[in-house]
C-alpha cells in the first residue's frame, strides 16, 4: 500500500472514531460535541440566546479546549513536512490516545451523571485531544477527510459529481468519510447502553491502533 492510500485509510478510521466520541458527548454529556465544532458553535449560540434546555458552559469550554489542542499540536508539528507521517505525528496521536484512555479511567471511577465536575472535565479534555487530532490530520493533508467534519466533504461529493457536471473522481473517499462518521455515531450511541466510559475506551483503542500503524508505515516508507 502506498503512503497516500495508507494515510487515507488512517484518516477514515479517525473519522469513524470522531463519530463515536461525538455521539457519546452529545447523548451522554449534556449535548456537547467534542469533535465537530460546527455543531458545538450552533448549540452554544442557541444556549446564549436562552433557548430552554440548551447548555452553555460545557459547549463553551469544549470550544476553547479544542482550539487550545489544535494550537498545541500545530506548534509541535511545525517542523514536520506537509503530507507525511513523522515521529512528531506519532507523538501527537499517542498523546490523544493516552488522553482518551485516562478519561476512560476517570469515568470508570467517578460517574459523570452524579459528579458534574467530572462530566465537564471529560468533555473539555476530549475536545482538547480532538483538536490535537484534527491538527495532525490537517498536517497530513488527505483531501476531503478532515476526521472531524463532513459538511465540506458532502458539498464536494454533490457539487463535483458527474450528475452536477464534474468528474466525480473523489467520490469513494468522500462517501466513505460520510459513512464513517455516520457509522461511528451509531456505534457511539450503542456503547451508551453499556456505560459512558465504553465509547471513550473504544475511541482510545482505535486512535492507539491508528498511531501504531501510522508509525510503522512511516518506517516502511
Amino acid at each position: 500500500m502506498t503512503a497516500a492510500r495508507m494515510h487515507l485509510a488512517l484518516m477514515l478510521t479517525l473519522t469513524f472514531s470522531t463519530g463515536i466520541v461525538d455521539a457519546v458527548g452529545y447523548l451522554g454529556y449534556d449535548k456537547v460535541f467534542t469533535g465537530n465544532m460546527t455543531g458545538n458553535v450552533v448549540i452554544l449560540g442557541m444556549g446564549l440566546a436562552g433557548a430552554p434546555g440548551i447548555p452553555v458552559l460545557r459547549p463553551a469550554l469544549a470550544f476553547f479546549a479544542f482550539l487550545i489542542g489544535a494550537v498545541i499540536a500545530g506548534r509541535i508539528l511545525v517542523p514536520a513536512p506537509k503530507g507525511a507521517w513523522t515521529g512528531r505525528t506519532t507523538g501527537v496521536m499517542a498523546a490523544v490516545a493516552i488522553g482518551c484512555l485516562a478519561l476512560t479511567g476517570l469515568v470508570m471511577a467517578e460517574d459523570p451523571a452524579e459528579n458534574h465536575l467530572v462530566g465537564t472535565l471529560t468533555t473539555s479534555v476530549l475536545a482538547l485531544v480532538m483538536g490535537m487530532q484534527a491538527a495532525a490530520a490537517r498536517k497530513i493533508g488527505v483531501a476531503d477527510v478532515t476526521t472531524v467534519v463532513v459538511t465540506s466533504t458532502m458539498v464536494g461529493l454533490a457539487s463535483e459529481s458527474r450528475l452536477a457536471g464534474g468528474s466525480g473522481d473523489k467520490w469513494p473517499r468522500r462517501l466513505l468519510a460520510v459513512l464513517g462518521i455516520l457509522t461511528g455515531a451509531s456505534v457511539g450511541a450503542l456503547t451508551l447502553q453499556v456505560n459512558l466510559w465504553l465509547g471513550v475506551l473504544v475511541t482510545a483503542i482505535i486512535i492507539g491502533a491508528v498511531t501504531i500503524v501510522g508509525h510503522r508505515s512511516r518506517h516502511r516508507d
